[in-house]
């Protein structure tokens, strides 16, 4: 029996991928404690803001709400800061630090990781190369990812037992940690998301505006070929991209999740330029029976199923999609050429089905299941050495 609970999340500021995951650890387990570097109040679900929620210092830093990430170096000082040691359980969502926590000797530390740190890792170019920081920033960041990167090593061996959001994670994992991880795919509002009976006339984007998102790139193949697209989204490439953008190209800020769908069942398909770690937004499409053009890397090789492609991890299924595989204009274009030609080969009801294997109450069980069997797993063995000690002692 579970006496303690505590659910650690890097912050609460939006609605995203890693937010839905962390609402389903809040279902189950309604009485935790929530610890997070910092929260934004009203930002995340009713859910996520009924529970008992603790904050770091970096919470009452100067312009934290929109500036936090410039806090970076600090937030292993302050995800470590807070006191576990009366915690059984320690569940930890993370995509930066959150799996960095110290946990107490008796206690059980499962991580649930959407990504090792990106920005320090495989895409540290991304981030920080020369055409998007300043001089000042390019010669710190060596020093600064350097120790992140040691840092974020170290602190994996605090965690008992890790869950990846794809295999493609998961590989990741054992590459930077050498830890091995159980993959468990997060979860998909499939319910929220009826199928779509239009042709749709144009093409969409859902994204928030980072660098490795590759907007830019969909921007100027839309340009080139003159068709519509709207985008769904906001970030710090926004005053970027609206200044390439052409006629044809509408952006529409960010929109809350219920009116999605609508945006979605419209389209004519889903464009995904980007390589991601797992992606939830080509399901939520699929979810509404639209076809999804993508690059084929990343966690979209485990979720679309494109035209006849043997370096996908699906196999023997009705395509959903199509895959561009260089990040160039022309690798874009030929995908969405070859999209238009067999458009009508792609089945809206099969479509909607594939994405329904990745519902939330499917992700729920498993994740409580491996929950239970894992905690209970250390549990008695750590009674057992409990035990032994004790009987070591007498003796």
């Amino acid at each position: 029996m579970v006496k303690k609970v505590a659910i650690i999340h890097d912050w609460l500021t939006g609605m995203r991928g890693g937010e839905k995951v962390l609402e389903v650890l809040c279902e189950l387990f309604p009485e935790a404690h929530l610890y997070t570097l910092l929260h934004i109040k009203g930002s995340v679900s009713k859910t996520i803001e009924r529970m008992n929620i603790r904050t770091s210092f970096i919470q009452n830093l100067p312009f934290v709400k929109n500036g936090y990430r410039h806090y970076l170096p600090l937030f292993p000082a302050a995800i470590e800061q807070f006191d576990l040691r009366r915690y059984d359980l320690l569940l930890s969502s993370s995509h930066c630090v959150a799996k960095g926590v110290i946990p107490a000797p008796h206690s059980c530390h499962i991580s649930y990781v959407h990504t090792p740190m990106r920005y320090i890792w495989d895409m540290y170019h991304e981030y920080f190369g020369r055409d998007r920081t300043s001089w000042f920033f390019r010669f710190i960041a060596p020093i600064l990812t350097n120790y992140l990167r040691t840092w974020d090593v170290a602190s994996s061996n605090r965690v008992d037992y890790f869950i990846a959001n794809s295999y493609h994670v998961a590989k990741r994992i054992k590459k930077y940690y050498n830890k091995d991880a159980e993959v468990i795919y997060p979860p998909i509002d499939v319910e929220n998301f009826g199928i779509s009976h239009g042709n749709g006339d144009y093409y969409l984007i859902v994204s928030s505006f980072a660098p490795y998102k590759r907007i830019d790139l969909a921007v100027e193949v839309f340009n080139r070929l003159k068709l519509p697209l709207k985008i769904v989204g906001t970030g710090q490439e926004k005053k970027r991209l609206k200044k390439l953008a052409g006629s044809t190209i509408e952006f529409l800020g960010w929109k809350p999740a219920e009116e999605l769908p609508h945006y979605y069942s419209a389209c004519k398909a889903l464009i995904f330029p980007g390589e991601e770690d797992f992606g939830i937004v080509p399901l939520e499409a699929m979810a509404c029976g639209r076809p999804v053009i993508a690059y084929g890397r990343g966690g979209v090789l485990e979720t679309v199923i494109p035209f006849q492609d043997s370096r996908v991890m699906i196999q023997n299924s009705s395509p959903t999609g199509v895959f561009f595989y260089e990040q160039t204009v022309e690798s874009m274009m030929e995908a969405i050429k070859y999209f238009e030609e067999n458009v009508t080969l792609l089945d809206k009801n099969k479509i909607r089905g594939h994405a329904l294997k990745f519902a939330r109450s499917i992700f729920k069980q498993r994740i409580a299941k491996f929950i239970n069997d894992k905690w209970g797993k250390l549990l008695n063995a750590k009674k057992a050495e409990r035990i032994l000690q004790e009987s070591v002692i007498t003796l």
